[in-house]
């Protein structure tokens, strides 16, 4: 993946807003929010960051992170660079990193110097209060989260029991339209099985 963005490429990131231009938006760079301004307009081209020694050590290492996670963890991520797009609000878009197979997490590889994290500063942040009642994105997100607290609180305890039910010597487990897999280090994940006739002989 190149630093520096082609036309086509620039043509197409200016009808979404991803997640480097939210960072910039909720920001206090007033120079940086006009640049992307200008940019989303087509007035200029997007920055060059060939020359960004963080965005270039996190291009050299993004495949390093994602090897290492996978293996400390067993768990395999695909769909790499793959850019997706909200499913009502279609100016929301991202290029993920990548997703963990079987739990549909997002796999998010970034690089970050030590030097350049800040205590204070993350709590000055953290001490923020925001008031999100006049978003209609946030409205709509609420009542989902409150409709489906219940079901998803149900969800995962029924998960965790399912995991403790699992024999610790057992590599994989199934029954009743669930399979549950433990990896190589002891994680176990649990999956919808679509149907269960190719595993009815399976004692």
């Amino acid at each position: 993946m190149s630093a520096t963005l082609s036309m086509k490429s620039y043509g197409s990131r200016r009808i979404f807003i991803g997640g480097s231009d939210a960072r910039i938006i909720m920001g206090v760079d007033a120079a940086s929010l006009e640049r992307l301004w200008r940019e989303k307009r087509g007035e200029t081209p997007p920055q060059d960051l060939s020359a960004n020694l963080l965005v270039q050590l996190g291009l050299a290492t993004e495949h390093l992170n994602r090897n290492w996670y996978e293996r400390t963890t067993g768990r395999v991520v695909n769909h790499v660079q793959t850019r997706v797009r909200h499913p009502v609000l279609r100016w929301m878009a991202a290029t993920l990193d990548g997703v963990v197979e079987g739990s549909g997490a997002v796999f998010e590889a970034k690089f970050m110097l030590p030097w350049s994290f800040s205590e204070e500063g993350r709590r000055l942040e953290a001490e923020r209060i925001v008031d999100m009642s006049s978003s209609n994105a946030w409205a709509e997100f609420s009542n989902v989260f409150r409709r489906t607290r219940d079901a998803y609180l149900e969800h995962e305890n029924a998960k965790a029991e399912l995991k403790a039910l699992m024999p610790e010597d057992a590599k994989e487990a199934i029954g009743h339209g669930i399979q549950a897999r433990r990896s190589k280090s002891g994680a176990v994940t649990i999956d919808l099985l679509e149907s269960e006739g190719g595993h009815a002989s399976i004692q």
